[in-house]
C-alpha cells in the first residue's frame, strides 16, 4: 500500500481457506513481518484458519517498507492509512481489529488516535501509556539495560537495510556484550558514533516536561478515543505500569467493556517458567484463544459469553491459579514497619519487618561503591526477567535486609505495593533500590517485586514514597517476607554518580562513593515513629 505522502509499505496477507467476507486482524511492527511476533503469539495462519484475514505489515522504514524510520513519529497517520486500506481488501467485511505487543501494541494506540471508522477493537499488550514514566524511566532513573539493548537492536536493523556490514557487526556485538562500562556508560561510543539516527539520543537527553514526550505519549493522544480493548500484561514485564494505567484510564471513561489479563511473564517469552521459577501448566499462554474469542465478539457479533465473565483475570503466583476480579484490585494494605539493631547491612538476621511500629529509632548505614555496584537480578527491569534466588545478593554489606517473622497465615498481596523510606545521604543525589522477596522455610530467597527511585537528598533527610511493581501472589504460612534496600541495581538502571550531571555526559570518573542512612522507626531528628514502612 501507499501512504498519504506516497511511501510504500509492505505487508503479508493471510486468508482463510474458504470463500466469503471476513474481518481483518492487523499487526504493524518494526522487526520483520515474517516474524509476526511469533515469539509470543500463534502464527498468523492460525488466526486466518479461525476466519480472519490477517495482515502483518512492516512499518515505515523497517523490513522492506520504504521511508525513514523515526520511533513512533509516523504511526498515527500511517496506522490510519493502513486501516483504511485493509478494510477495503478483497474479501474484507470492512471491520478491523488490531493485535500485538510492545511496539506492536503501541502502533494500535497510535492508529486509534484519529478514530478511523473501520477500527472496531484492539488488543494492546505490554505498552507504555506515559512514554517517559512507563517506558524510558522509572522513578526518575533511566532504564539503562532495556533502553540500550533495544536501541542497539533497532540501530542494527538500520545498518542491515543500508548494507553497512561494519556498523551491523559493531552494533550486534554490542548487544551481546552490553557496553555499560564504557567511559560514558549511559552513552557508549557505539551509540554516539554509529547509531546516529537512534531515538536513544532523545530518550537520554530530553527532560520529562519536554514536548517530545508529550507528543508521543498515548496518555496525551487518546482523550476522545473509545474502543473495546483487551489489555495484556505480565507481573515481570517492564511496561506493566503503562498497561495498567491504560486499562484504568479506559475503564473510567469507556462505554465499552475493557478486559485485562496479567500473567506471571516477563516481556517475553510468555510461558510457564519465568526466571528461576516454574509456575506450572496454568501459566501457559491462553492469549491466542482469548483473542479469538475477543475478536469473535466484537468483529463477528458471536456470543462467546464474554459479558458473563469478569473483566479482570490475574494469575496468582504461589497458588499458581487464575483469579477473577471486577476491577484491578487494591491490596489489603498490610503494613510492616522497618526496625533493626543498626546492623541490617552486616547481618541478615538483624533487620526486621514488624506489624507494629517500633518504639525506638534505629539507624542503618550502608555504603554504595560505584566500583562494585549491587547487580540487578530478575524482576521487571533486568534481563532476564522473573523470579530468581537472591540470597547471595542479600548477603552483601551494601544491601540492607529487613525480614518478617514466619507468617502465621497465608499472606495475599494483590495490587500495588508501596514503600515509605526515611533516608539521607552524604551526596546531593542517590538511588534507592527496593526488592520485596519471599523467604522460604529452607532459607532460599526469591524476589517478588521491586521498585526504584532516584532521590535528591535534603540536608536532614526525608521520606521517599516508592511504588513497587504491582503484583498478585500468595505467600504461604511458615514463609517470611523480606525487604532489601540498596543504592543500585546495575545495569537495569543507570548508576547514580552522586552529583547532578546530565545522563549523556556522566563519566566513570564522576562517580562518587555514597553513604546512605535509613531511619527505622521514625525521623532521626524528632523520633516520630512509623516513617519507614511498606504497605502490601
Amino acid at each position: 500500500m501507499y501512504t498519504r505522502d506516497g511511501v510504500r509499505l509492505d505487508a503479508d496477507v493471510y486468508r482463510p481457506d474458504t470463500t466469503g467476507d471476513f474481518p481483518v486482524l492487523l499487526m504493524r511492527q518494526p522487526y520483520g513481518r515474517k516474524i509476526a511476533s511469533t515469539v509470543v503469539y500463534a502464527h498468523p495462519s492460525w488466526y486466518a484458519a479461525h476466519g480472519y484475514i490477517v495482515v502483518i505489515q512492516d512499518v515505515r522504514g523497517r523490513g522492506s517498507s520504504e521511508g525513514r524510520f523515526e520511533l513512533f513519529a509516523q504511526e498515527i497517520a500511517d496506522g490510519e492509512d493502513t486501516i483504511n486500506w485493509v478494510a477495503q481488501l478483497p474479501g474484507s467485511n470492512g471491520k478491523v481489529g488490531m493485535y500485538g505487543f510492545s511496539y506492536q501494541g503501541m502502533t494500535q494506540l497510535y492508529a486509534a488516535v484519529n478514530q478511523p471508522s473501520a477500527l472496531k477493537a484492539i488488543a494492546p499488550a505490554m505498552v507504555g501509556y506515559d512514554l517517559y514514566h512507563d517506558w524510558a524511566y522509572e522513578g526518575g532513573a533511566f532504564c539503562l539495560q532495556m533502553n540500550l539493548t533495544w536501541a542497539l537492536q533497532l540501530a542494527s536493523e538500520n545498518a542491515r537495510r543500508q548494507n553497512d556490514l561494519s556498523a551491523y557487526q559493531q552494533l550486534t556485538q554490542a548487544v551481546q556484550n552490553l557496553p555499560v562500562w564504557d567511559t560514558t556508560p549511559n552513552y557508549p561510543g557505539v551509540m554516539r558514533n554509529i547509531a546516529v539516527d537512534s531515538h536513544y539520543h532523545q530518550w537520554l537527553t530530553k527532560p520529562p516536561e519536554d514536548e517530545y514526550w508529550r507528543n508521543l505519549s498515548p496518555c496525551n493522544l487518546l482523550g476522545s478515543v473509545d474502543l473495546p480493548m483487551f489489555h495484556i500484561g505480565g507481573w515481570f514485564d517492564t511496561h506493566l505500569r503503562g498497561t495498567l494505567k491504560l486499562f484504568q484510564a479506559m475503564s473510567s471513561r469507556s462505554q465499552y467493556r475493557q478486559q485485562l489479563v496479567v500473567a506471571p511473564w516477563g516481556h517475553l517469552p510468555w510461558g510457564r517458567k519465568v526466571g528461576g521459577v516454574d509456575f506450572g501448566e496454568n501459566a501457559l499462554s491462553p492469549i491466542d484463544r482469548m483473542q479469538i474469542a475477543w475478536f469473535d465478539h466484537h468483529l463477528k457479533d458471536i456470543d462467546v459469553g464474554l459479558s458473563e465473565q469478569p473483566p479482570v483475570w490475574l494469575f496468582e503466583m504461589g497458588n499458581n491459579i487464575w483469579q477473577s476480579f471486577d476491577d484491578f484490585p487494591c491490596s489489603e494494605k498490610n503494613v510492616y514497619y522497618l526496625t533493626s539493631t543498626g546492623l541490617a547491612a552486616i547481618r541478615e538476621d538483624e533487620g526486621y519487618l514488624t506489624p507494629e511500629p517500633p518504639s525506638q529509632v534505629s539507624i542503618d548505614t550502608f555504603v554504595h561503591d560505584p566500583w562494585r555496584p549491587v547487580p540487578s537480578l530478575g524482576g521487571h527491569a533486568g534481563f532476564p526477567a522473573g523470579m530468581f534466588e537472591r540470597s547471595h545478593l542479600d548477603g552483601r554489606a551494601d544491601v540492607l535486609t529487613y525480614t518478617s517473622a514466619p507468617l502465621t497465615a497465608d499472606l495475599y498481596i494483590r495490587g500495588e505495593v508501596i514503600a515509605e523510606i526515611y533516608a539521607e545521604a552524604d551526596q546531593p543525589s542517590f538511588d534507592l533500590s527496593l526488592v520485596l522477596s519471599q523467604v522460604n522455610r529452607n532459607g532460599t530467597v526469591f524476589n517478588i517485586t521491586q521498585g526504584y527511585w532516584r532521590c535528591h537528598a535534603s540536608s536532614s533527610g526525608e521520606v521517599y514514597k516508592i511504588n513497587l511493581q504491582p503484583t498478585c501472589i500468595c505467600i504461604p504460612q511458615g514463609c517470611s517476607i523480606r525487604l532489601s534496600i540498596s543504592a543500585a541495581s546495575f545495569p537495569a538502571y543507570s548508576l547514580n554518580p552522586g552529583i547532578k550531571v546530565p545522563l549523556d555526559t556522566q563519566n566513570l570518573l564522576d562517580a562518587e562513593i555514597i553513604t546512605v542512612k535509613i531511619a527505622c522507626g521514625g525521623d532521626m531528628q524528632t523520633g516520630v515513629t512509623g516513617l519507614s514502612r511498606i504497605l502490601l
